[in-house]
């Protein structure tokens, strides 16, 4: 097809916003090479992004649409398999995707997000009491494993009626789909311990229906003779709801504290009032979108990228791969302006795309800010000496290139 050659993706995620930089350099939309050789096509301007996302010309079905799938060219031993193997409204299309999306919708209401808000100021008080018992014993405390990481969690294992013994076992597993440069035998592992846990979740749920996600789901794949949720849907949307429900919520809190902390100036405006935690939220959401990039999405037929305000003379041909750049378009120049790498929550234009756009917009998003909006302000509060406690080119990034979070967070509290 006489494309450049790719840019190839690094599979660690060592730093994500100088490589996002590197593909905006190449124009709004370039070929990427992602692990295991798949190339793709990265799309990192906003705008054509945004047009991409809600045409219909777009599918995210690879067993209709994505040719290296549809040729048996994808092993279950390639580390992002379980992107785009799973049946769930993430790989859905058209009938299809509307169908799961409005049982998944069904379960997922408005008023359950809503109903969550006390208990989730019940965690945080409870982390917040921890983190202080902590730092009495050691000065130097990993916000992201005794903070970020265990509300989030603890919210979404409850949402869902998950016993305390599974939880660690599910977050294990929910890192091993995260970690992208992983080999061939924890990929096939991790596939197999995630289907593990979700079948004995399932089951339990069946003997014992709760007040909660998994047995909501669980009706609508019974009513109607199991016509309206196959079994292999039920599993991946749970697979589905899990992951994504938690770890873009833990990298959300995560970057808010980092950036935060090593911008004192913008600390103080909340502070001062002059500047709200929706502010930091939606802003934070812009300069660090929690997901990098998010694999994957296929032409249904070639398209000119003209046609979308884009670069004359590209064309994505019809099975060919699309990534979706989020954190190259949250920094986009043309967009935000000359200062797009700059954490500022006075911005005015902080519209993003780190929960999608169109019709796969993030269900959960709600979710994710309402924890945002109780953790940060409660966190900040109780220890208004909070400081970073990390070294120079310190914390280091996620092992991944579609998780934006960081390994460790270490802080001192007094």
């Amino acid at each position: 097809m006489g494309h450049p050659r790719p840019l190839v993706i690094d599979a660690t995620g060592s730093d994500i916003h100088a490589e996002a930089a590197r593909i905006r350099e190449r124009g709004p939309v370039t070929l990427v090479e992602l692990p295991g050789g798949v190339e793709a096509w990265a799309v990192s301007s906003p705008d054509l992004l945004k047009r991409l996302l809600t045409d219909p010309r777009v599918s995210k079905d690879p067993r209709r649409h994505w040719t290296r799938w549809i040729n048996g060219e994808v092993s279950p031993e390639w580390p992002l398999f379980t992107w785009v193997a799973v049946q769930n409204m993430f790989t859905a299309y058209g009938g299809e995707h509307r169908r799961l999306r409005t049982l998944v919708a069904k379960a997922f209401t408005a008023r359950r997000t809503a109903a969550l808000q006390p208990r989730i100021e019940e965690i945080t008080k409870t982390l917040l009491d921890g983190l202080e018992k902590a730092a009495r014993e050691n000065p130097v405390v990993d916000l992201r494993e005794r903070f970020c990481y265990p509300l989030p969690i603890q919210v979404i294992s409850e949402l869902f009626g998950l016993p305390e013994e599974q939880g660690a076992e599910l977050r294990a597993v929910v890192d091993g789909v995260f970690h992208t440069s992983a080999g061939p035998e924890e990929v096939t592992d991790i596939y197999a311990r995630l289907y593990a846990a979700l079948g004995a979740l399932v089951a339990l749920k069946r003997r014992s229906p709760g007040d909660d996600l998994t047995s909501a789901l669980i009706a609508a794949r019974d009513e109607e003779g199991g016509t309206r949720l196959s079994e292999q849907e039920l599993l991946d949307t749970l697979a589905l709801m899990v992951s994504a429900g938690h770890e873009t919520t833990v990298n959300l809190i995560d970057n808010a504290i980092h950036l935060l902390l090593t911008h004192p100036e913008q600390l103080a405006q909340v502070r001062s009032g002059s500047a709200s935690w929706d502010d930091v939220i939606e802003e934070v959401l812009r300069v660090d979108a929690p997901v990098a990039s998010l694999p994957l999405r296929y032409a249904v037929e070639d398209l000119g990228m003209a046609e979308f305000g884009g670069p004359a003379g590209v064309v994505i041909g019809k099975g060919e791969a699309i990534l979706a750049a989020y954190a190259a378009a949250g920094r986009d120049p043309e967009r935000y302006g000359a200062d797009a790498d700059r954490f500022d929550v006075a911005r005015a234009d902080k519209e993003h795309l780190a929960f999608g756009h169109g019709v796969h917009f993030c269900l959960g998003a709600p979710l994710g800010r309402l924890e945002a909006r109780i953790a940060l302000p409660a966190l900040f509060e109780r220890f208004p000496a909070l400081g970073l406690a990390a070294k120079e080119g310190e914390p280091e990034q996620v092992d991944s290139f579609i998780s934006n979070g960081h390994r460790v967070l270490p802080a001192t509290l007094f």
